[in-house]
């Protein structure tokens, strides 16, 4: 890969080179989701925002999978865009408010951190891109089942 390919991926993988702050670099890119969630809320709804999703998933995983080997290590810590994609999917059908934001910030931080099944399974037995972004879709859907019943009592 050239010079400006490998930068691009980096750039993407790194969501805009949050992932290299070097203190809780996976945080620090589902911050950057914040305001790509907001942006995507306002563009696109319902179906569109899935199928965005699914586009930035898929992307998600064949990015991932080319830093990985630019990294030269197995899911490293400066991968977020996988964040990214699970914050986003945290998000889905949830309404932009300042109490759901965190609220799913929070949740999907706690998800991806635990790894609570199949994540982490997906994340110790399946490799490249898919097992860096997969383990971070499934926290994702979680936190959004929560969210949903949140949303749903309130």
């Amino acid at each position: 890969m050239n010079r400006a390919g490998s930068f691009i991926v980096r750039f993407l993988a790194s969501g805009f080179f949050s992932g290299h702050i070097p203190f809780a670099p996976g945080t620090c890119g589902t911050l950057v989701a914040i305001p790509l969630y907001l942006a995507l809320f306002s563009a696109l709804q319902g179906w569109k925002y899935s199928v965005a999703l699914l586009a930035l998933t898929l992307s998600a995983i064949w990015i991932s999978g080319l830093a990985e080997k630019l990294y030269g290590r197995k899911d490293p810590p400066q991968v977020v865009i996988d964040e990214i994609a699970g914050f986003l999917l945290t998000m889905t059908a949830i309404p932009p408010t300042a109490m759901y934001i965190v609220m799913g910030f929070v949740l999907f931080r706690l998800f991806d951190i635990l790894k609570p099944q199949p994540a982490g399974w997906i994340n110790s037995r399946m490799r490249g891109g898919s097992g860096i972004v997969l383990d971070d879709i499934v926290a994702g859907l979680y936190a959004n089942i929560v969210l949903h019943f949140v949303h749903r009592v309130l």
